[in-house]
């Protein structure tokens, strides 16, 4: 376990110090957990806004006449699609089909992407990359890691549309052309100066809420966090922490990496075939998917609520169905907005149907739980 001393560091580790975060480590970084309580801060998201730190995770710009091309042989979804100031959600698989990692891309131009990476896999990712340009046949391309000199900051919630034209006020100047930030649809990115910087901003989230993602360079991070805390208070915004952050995402079934995606995982195992675009040619790992597509998984990433009260359930423990052990929790988490134990898990493909009734073996008991269509929150 790496001490507090060697984790590293982001732009906002002062600012989370003064509003009194709980710091753990998280990918070998060093990040708040919490400020007051999960509970409260997942509600806060929910029903207002709140403001994160993803400072840890990669940037990397991707450039030049191959670009395109490139990406569209190393990444399962097809850029092709994507105008200038558009983003999707995509993953870069193995040549047996495992995720290295998933990710966001966005057309900033029209030869140039931007690319947002997982903070556990920044040195696995940047590898991958250049070792797929190096084999890569097609026009010039560059793959740049800015991950150490840029920042960004999610904004989420219901309301921050009340307060977000004030922290980015005017028409965006790159991307998408918009009069106003608010009229950014989802996924698609702009850019405004901030400060006398350009900086980027996409109307993305992994909360399940509207909101937005800012990326911007180091030296301003401090800067814009403490002006949207500012402006935002009206509208009663709060810092969040990695744990609301986890409790959000697991309500609305969105993938972790190292739970629902791994090496030996694929997307199609992981219910997130729709971002794999076989129809668009040859790429890493197609082969694979489309064969698994075709003929079917063995196994499958389910979502779960829990039917009996119980401790929440954990990523790691056992679930049974009909007196036998047939897959392990992923995810698993209280919800605070359900106000029981939810999860998912991988459990034979028979097993992943909504309705099914499933036990989870939580400290030595087993506990009634039901199989439930994805996400488990939802809104009306």
């Amino acid at each position: 376990m790496e001490t507090n001393a060697t984790l590293k560091r982001t732009a906002l580790h002062a600012a989370h110090q003064k509003l009194g975060a709980r710091l753990v480590e998280f990918g070998g970084w060093d990040m708040p957990v919490q400020y007051t309580s999960i509970v409260d801060e997942h509600l806060c998201v929910r029903k207002s806004a709140g403001i994160f730190d993803i400072c840890h995770m990669g940037e990397v710009w991707v450039r030049g006449a191959g670009a395109e091309a490139f990406l569209n042989v190393t990444l399962t979804n097809d850029v092709r699609k994507l105008a200038p100031g558009q983003g999707q959600y995509t993953l870069m698989c193995t040549e047996t089909g495992g995720v290295v990692d998933d990710l966001y891309v966005y057309r900033t131009g029209a030869e140039e992407f931007l690319l947002i990476i997982n903070a556990s896999r920044i040195e696995v990712d940047v590898a991958w990359l250049h070792g797929r340009r190096a084999v890569f046949t097609g026009a010039a391309v560059t793959v740049e890691d800015v991950s150490g000199s840029t920042g960004a900051v999610a904004i989420q919630g219901p309301r921050v549309v009340e307060f977000i034209e004030a922290l980015f006020p005017g028409a965006s100047t790159g991307g998408t052309v918009v009069d106003r930030i608010t009229d950014l649809k989802k996924n698609q990115l702009g850019s405004w100066t901030f400060e006398g910087h350009v900086v980027w901003v996409a109307r993305t989230g992994y909360t399940g809420e509207d909101g937005f993602e800012a990326v911007v360079p180091n030296a301003l991070v401090e800067t814009l966090w403490n002006r949207t805390l500012e402006l935002g208070k009206g509208a009663g915004i709060q810092p969040i922490g990695l744990g609301a952050r986890d409790t959000l995402r697991t309500e609305m079934c969105y993938p972790l990496y190292g739970h629902e995606l791994a090496l030996d995982i694929t997307p199609i195992e992981a219910g997130v075939g729709f971002f794999v675009a076989l129809d668009k040619g040859p790429f890493v790992g197609r082969e694979v998917l489309a064969k698994q597509k075709a003929e079917g998984v063995t196994r499958r990433s389910a979502a779960f609520r829990m039917t009996d009260k119980s401790a929440p359930p954990r990523p790691g423990y056992p679930v049974w169905v009909g007196g036998e052990t047939v897959g392990t929790v992923a995810s698993g988490t209280q919800s605070p907005s359900l106000s029981n134990g939810i999860g998912m898990a991988y459990v034979p493909v028979a097993a992943a149907e909504p309705g099914t009734r499933i036990e989870i073996e939580i400290r030595g008991r087993r506990f009634a739980a039901e199989v439930v269509k994805k996400p488990i929150l939802r809104k009306a």
